[in-house]
Order: structure tokens, then sequence, then C-alpha cells
């Protein structure tokens, strides 16, 4: 059992409220559903509580996936509600997405956790550099992908998605924006995704984890509840807040933002490694 005094325990108790109310603007404004700021704050806080390196980066991807269950259906359904979902791409993308969540569990499930820590800090990198560097003027028009690149990238999106806790966003909106798919309905239809991912990767995390050694206290497998019900309140609060942002403020300063985020973050959670 982990010992925590009062002041530390408000501490990071503050932490994960404040983290939660940030993911859910995140997820409402981008669609990515709040895990690639979740993942690295629940690595931190667990790397503060001294939990085994072993399960660290495990059950902080466990944990965010749960997460973006209720701040990905918040986000879906605000987005819906102003008509940018394509349903007609999710019943085309969602099975391949879902076969990709089923992989990437197993292999997420399996594999260390420096593993899936280096898997978040790379496509982070990538993420933010595609964010920092995208032209903003859109391209000539390209076609959406037919079979079988669009089986491949859709797998992929579930795969490394749920490797890194993360909704689908953060890598479903670039590539629907490379073939000039409208800003908005990619976010909209992203945040839905995220649902496709979310809840058979919880479940997928939480049954690998079962019997598990080190995990910190309050731990369902790899899905802490503790963390889970710290964060669901102002994540799912702040959700449709992000969704108004998104249709009303110009995306390039909080691309760069945003693009400077992941990039610190990407390189601490490689130092944290060596």
């Amino acid at each position: 059992m982990l010992n925590i005094d009062p002041g530390q325990a408000f501490f990071l108790l503050a932490t994960l409220l404040a983290t939660g109310a940030i993911a859910g603007v995140i997820s409402g404004l981008l669609g990515v559903g709040g895990g690639i700021v979740i993942v690295p704050v629940l690595f931190f806080v667990f790397l503060a509580l001294d939990v085994s390196e072993a399960v660290r980066m495990h059950v902080a991807v466990g944990t965010s996936l749960a997460t973006i269950i209720f701040t990905g259906f918040m986000s879906a359904r605000s987005h819906w509600k102003r008509g940018s979902v394509d349903t007609a791409l999710l019943r085309s993308w969602g099975p391949w997405i879902a076969f990709g969540v089923v992989a990437g569990t197993v292999i997420g499930g399996n594999v260390s956790g420096t593993v899936l820590t280096l898997v978040f800090a790379a496509i982070a990198a990538l993420v933010a550099i595609n964010m920092a560097f995208k032209p903003a003027d859109a391209a000539k028009p390209r076609p959406m992908p037919g079979a079988p690149l669009k089986q491949i990238l859709s797998t992929i999106i579930g795969l490394i998605s749920v490797m890194m806790g993360i909704g689908g966003g953060t890598l479903a909106v670039p590539i629907l924006s490379f073939f000039t798919y409208p800003i908005r309905l990619a976010v909209g239809t992203a945040a839905a995704i995220g649902l496709i991912i979310a809840i058979p990767g919880t479940i997928g995390y939480a049954l690998f984890g079962l019997g598990v050694p080190d995990l910190p206290p309050f731990s369902l497998g790899y899905v802490n509840l503790a963390g889970l019900i710290a964060i669901i309140p102002t994540s799912m609060l702040t959700a449709p807040l992000g969704v108004k942002l998104a249709h009303a403020i110009p995306q390039l300063a909080l691309r760069w933002c945003f693009a400077g985020f992941l990039t610190i973050t990407s390189i601490r959670m490689i130092t944290s490694i060596f």
C-alpha cells in the first residue's frame, strides 16, 4: 500500500481534477479523447507515488482509456447535435478500427512499460510536428481512400491509439485532414471513433492486468478506479465547452500551443526512461 500524506493527497486530487477539465476541453475541441493529456499526467502522478515501473505506463494507459468512454460520449453527443459526425464513415471504418483495438490491446497488455512509453513519446512527437508544420491552406483535393488502404489506415488508428491510451482523434484527424476532409466533421467523427477504441480497450487492459503484482491501490487490472473517478467529473463537464470552441475560434494558435505541449511531454517521457 502506498503511503500518502493529506497534503500530497490533496495536491494529487487537484492535479487530476484540473487534468480532467483540460482533457475535456481538448476532447471536444480536437476530437482526441483527452488521453493525449491524461496519459502523461497519470504517468508522472504514478512516478511521484513510486508506483513500480513495470506497471506504471500500463495503468496510465488503461485508466486513460476508461476516462475516454465518458469524455468521448459527451464530446460525440455534442458534435452529433451539431451534425458533425459522419455515420457513414463510422460504419465503414468502425469494424477495422475495432480489429486494430483488439490487436493493440493484446500487444499492449504483454509488452513492457518501457515499450509503451516509447510508443507514446514517439507518436506524440510525430503528432506535434504535424500540428506545428502542417500548412494552414488546404492542399488540392484528395479522394478518401478505398480498399485496401482504408482497412490499413483504420486498423492502424485502432492499434496505435489503444497502445497509447488515447481516443482515435490524435491519428484520425490528421489522416482525414490529409484527404481534405472537412476539419469540423473530422473532429466530430473522431470523437465517436474514440468510443470504438475506449470501450474494448478498457475491458482488455482490465483483464490483462488482473493478478499483476505492484498495482497501485484501487486498481481493477490496469485500470485505476481512483484516478478514473477523479478525472471523469471535470472532463465530462468541460467536453461540451470544447465543442463550442471548435465551432467558434481559429485553430492555428491552439495547434501551436498543443504542439509545444506534446513536444515537451515526449521529451520528458523519454528522459524518464533513462
